[in-house]
């Protein structure tokens, strides 16, 4: 039965199983920002103010920039159903709720990593991290 209101709690081979899928939606979400903020740098030289906005009215002022925002939306909602939880977009992070010994915690990976090599504490982030039983320590970031 899920703990502390999570939908899902995985095992490490599930959370491990979706990694090729997240490593494909990750890398679609991070091209997608990568080009909006490029355009939206291009866009404030004729519109300095549009650097103070956020990314609602930005869109709203700007409906061209609909789609990087609609396909980052996907993304990010596609990665989400599977029960996982997007932390960051740049550092490429995603956490999945498992159960350690009656606890819950977060098996973090990150864009990149072969597999969930860490974890850390429901209070704590990314700058926390173990290493999982048996990954190496040099596997952290």
């Amino acid at each position: 039965m899920p703990k502390i209101g999570f939908d899902k709690l995985f095992s490490e081979e599930e959370a491990n199983e979706l990694i090729p899928r997240l490593e494909i939606l990750m890398r679609q979400l991070q091209m997608q920002a990568t080009s909006l903020r490029a355009r939206i740098d291009e866009l404030s030289v004729n519109d300095p103010s549009i650097l103070d906005c956020t990314m609602s009215k930005i869109v709203g002022r700007y409906p061209e920039l609909r789609s990087f925002a609609t396909n980052m939306a996907d993304a990010a909602a596609q990665i989400e159903s599977f029960g996982c939880i997007l932390k960051d977009i740049d550092l490429g992070l995603i956490d999945f709720p498992y159960d350690a010994d009656d606890e819950v915690v977060f098996l973090c990976w990150q864009f990149g990593e072969p597999r969930v090599v860490a974890w850390h504490s429901v209070n704590s982030g990314f700058s926390e991290r173990q290493p999982m039983p048996g990954a190496p320590d040099r596997c952290l970031n």
